[in-house]
C-alpha cells in the first residue's frame, strides 16, 4: 500500500477537506499564553477547528479545491500530528488512538473497492453537479447523501 502514492494522497486530501470530526478534543490551557496576539487565559477551554485549518487559504493553495496532487509535489505532510496544517486526528497526548488503524484500513478498503468495481453516479448525475455541502455536528456528514452505484467489472 505504501507504493500507491496517489491513493495515499487521495486519503490525505479527503481528510484535509473532510476531517471526521470538525473540532478536535477540547484542551484546557495550563497557564496564560499568547497565541498570535490573543491571550488565552489559564483554565480556558480551547477547541481546535480542524475543518477550518484544512481550508485555510494562507496555508493551502486553492484551499477549497480537491487536489490530491498537492501531496505528491514535494510536500511531505502527514496526518500523524507533527504537521499542524493537517491534523484530522489531533496531535500530542490526545491524538486519536484509532489513527494507525484508520490509516491502514481506509486505503486498503478504498483500493479494494476501486479495483473490484467500476463506479457510476446515480441518475446520470454529472460530477460537477454533486452537492458537497456538509452538516456540522460531533462528526461531519454530507447534507445530501452521495449515491454511487458499483458495477461489477467483467473478467477479460
Amino acid at each position: 500500500m505504501s507504493d500507491l502514492s496517489y491513493l495515499q494522497a487521495l486519503v490525505k486530501e479527503t481528510l484535509r477537506l473532510h476531517p471526521p470530526g470538525p473540532l478536535l478534543a477540547p484542551h484546557k490551557a495550563e497557564s496564560n499564553v499568547e497565541v498570535f496576539g490573543f491571550l488565552v487565559p489559564k483554565n480556558a477551554q480551547v477547541l481546535v477547528n480542524a475543518w477550518a485549518i484544512g481550508r485555510d487559504s494562507s496555508v493551502w493553495e486553492n484551499a477549497e479545491r480537491f487536489e490530491p496532487e498537492r501531496f505528491l509535489m514535494g510536500r511531505d505532510i502527514d496526518v500523524k500530528g507533527r504537521d499542524f496544517e493537517l491534523i484530522p486526528f489531533g496531535a500530542g497526548r490526545r491524538i486519536c488512538p484509532g489513527m494507525s488503524l484508520a490509516m491502514k484500513t481506509v486505503p486498503l478498503i478504498l483500493a479494494s473497492l476501486l479495483h473490484s468495481f467500476q463506479w457510476q453516479l446515480q441518475n446520470s448525475v454529472l460530477p460537477e453537479d454533486l452537492d458537497m455541502d456538509e452538516s456540522f455536528g460531533l462528526t461531519l456528514h454530507k447534507t445530501n447523501p452521495l449515491y454511487a452505484i458499483p458495477v461489477m467489472k467483467r473478467a477479460n
